[in-house]
C-alpha cells in the first residue's frame, strides 16, 4: 500500500471547503422547503410570526416549522426579534435584502429557482448514476415540473428587467428593426418568457416560440393570454430543426438552449433559413472561459456541475447526440455555426457574469 505524505495545509483547506460545500448543501435543500412551502413568502407578508403562526399560515405541522425556522436563522437566512424567547413565543421575519434573493420573483438578484432546480436533479439520482454508467441519459420531462420551473423563474428577471431594454439594442442594428415591426423566431422558449419579454420591449413586433416541451409551450401560452399578448405571440410545439424554413423573420433568437439540443447543427441549419436576407441570429449560452485550464472561476464551476446533474443527461437522452453540455466554449459554438452554413459566431459586447452574445454571420 502506497504510504501517504499530504501537505496537511493543503488536506485541511480541502476539508475545509467541502465542509463549506456541506452547509451550502443544506442550505439550498432547505431553502427548496421554504419554496414549496411558501414559508418566505409568508414571513415577509406578514411576520415577525410566531412557529405556530407559521405552521397555521402555511398549512404544516407547528413542530416541523419550528425546527425549519430555527435552522433558517441558525443559517443567517432568517431573523429573530429575540433569539432567547421561549420557542413557542419567539417571532421570525424575513428582512427587505434577504427576500430580494429568496422569494422576489422580480428582484435580479432571486436564486431560490436554482436551489428547486438542484433539489430536481437530486430527485433523479438513481436515474443518473445509471446514465452515467450505460451512456443513457435523462430528458427534460424526466426531471418533472420542478426542473422546468425552475429553469424558467431563474431567467425570468433577465428576459423581462434586461433583455428588452440592455441586451437586444446593443446588437448593432436590430433594435431599430424591431421597433419599426420586426417578426422574431425564438427557439427553444421554454415557458415562454424571452418571447414575451421581446414583445413587451416591441410593441409592433410579431414573435413565434418554438420548443420541443409541451408544457412550456402550454405555459407559455397561457402567459400570453393572461399578458394580453397572444395576438402577438404564438407558442409552437415543435423542433426548429423541422420548422419550414419561411427566411422572412429579421430575429432568430437561441437563449441558453444550444448547448442542451442533440442536434445544435441542424437547429442552426434551419435558423439560418429562417432568418432573412437581412435578419439577425442571435445565441445566448454560458459565458466560459474559451479553454479548460483546471481549476477554474466560479461560474465554469457552476457550468459544470449543471452540465454534469442536468444539461449533459438531458442531451444524451436523445439518439445520435453530440453530447455538448453546458460547458460550451466559444469554439465550439464556432463549429457548429460552420458546418450549419455560417461564417462565424461573432462574440458581442453585451455585458453579462454568467451568459455570452454571439452573433452569427
Amino acid at each position: 500500500m502506497t504510504t501517504l505524505t499530504p501537505d496537511p495545509t493543503v488536506t485541511t483547506d480541502l476539508a475545509d471547503r467541502l465542509f463549506d460545500s456541506m452547509l451550502g448543501t443544506l442550505d439550498v435543500l432547505t431553502i427548496h422547503v421554504g419554496d414549496q412551502l411558501g414559508l418566505y413568502d409568508l414571513l415577509h407578508r406578514r411576520g415577525p410570526l410566531t412557529a405556530a403562526e407559521v405552521a397555521a399560515g402555511a398549512g404544516i405541522d407547528a413542530r416541523y416549522a419550528r425546527e425549519w425556522l430555527e435552522q433558517q436563522t441558525v443559517a443567517g437566512l432568517v431573523s429573530t426579534e429575540d433569539a432567547s424567547a421561549a420557542a413557542d413565543v419567539r417571532r421570525y421575519h424575513l428582512t427587505d435584502e434577504h427576500a430580494s434573493v429568496l422569494c422576489d420573483r422580480d428582484s435580479l438578484t432571486y436564486l431560490t429557482p436554482f436551489a428547486r432546480m438542484l433539489a430536481a436533479a437530486a430527485m433523479r439520482l438513481p436515474e443518473l448514476l445509471d446514465a452515467y454508467r450505460t451512456g443513457g441519459g435523462v430528458g427534460w420531462s424526466d426531471f418533472g415540473p420542478l426542473m422546468r420551473t425552475a429553469q424558467a423563474d431563474a431567467n425570468r428577471p433577465l428576459f423581462l428587467q434586461v433583455l428588452g431594454s440592455d441586451w437586444l439594442p446593443s446588437v448593432p442594428g436590430l433594435d431599430a428593426l424591431l421597433r419599426d415591426g420586426g417578426k422574431v423566431a425564438d427557439i427553444g422558449c421554454g415557458d415562454g418568457w424571452s418571447s414575451l419579454a421581446i414583445a413587451r420591449a416591441y410593441p409592433q413586433v410579431t414573435v413565434d416560440g418554438y420548443d420541443v416541451d409541451a408544457d412550456s409551450i402550454d405555459a407559455g401560452r397561457a402567459q400570453a393570454e393572461a399578458e394580453g399578448l397572444a395576438d402577438r405571440v404564438r407558442f409552437v410545439l415543435a423542433d426548429a430543426g423541422t420548422v419550414p424554413a419561411a427566411g422572412d423573420y429579421d430575429l432568430v433568437s437561441m437563449f441558453e438552449c444550444v448547448h442542451d439540443m442533440p442536434d445544435p447543427v441542424g437547429v442552426l441549419r434551419s435558423a439560418r433559413q429562417m432568418a432573412s436576407p437581412d435578419g439577425c441570429v442571435l445565441v445566448m449560452d454560458e459565458k466560459v472561459p474559451d479553454e479548460f485550464t483546471g481549476p477554474g472561476d466560479p461560474v465554469e464551476q457552476l457550468m459544470y456541475g449543471i452540465s454534469m446533474l442536468v444539461c449533459l443527461p438531458d442531451g444524451m437522452s436523445h439518439r445520435d447526440s453530440v453530447g455538448t453540455g453546458t460547458v460550451m466554449r466559444h469554439d465550439t459554438l464556432r463549429g457548429y455555426a460552420r458546418a450549419a452554413g455560417f461564417a462565424d459566431a461573432e462574440v458581442l459586447p453585451v455585458e453579462h457574469d454568467m451568459f455570452r452574445f454571439y452573433r452569427l454571420v
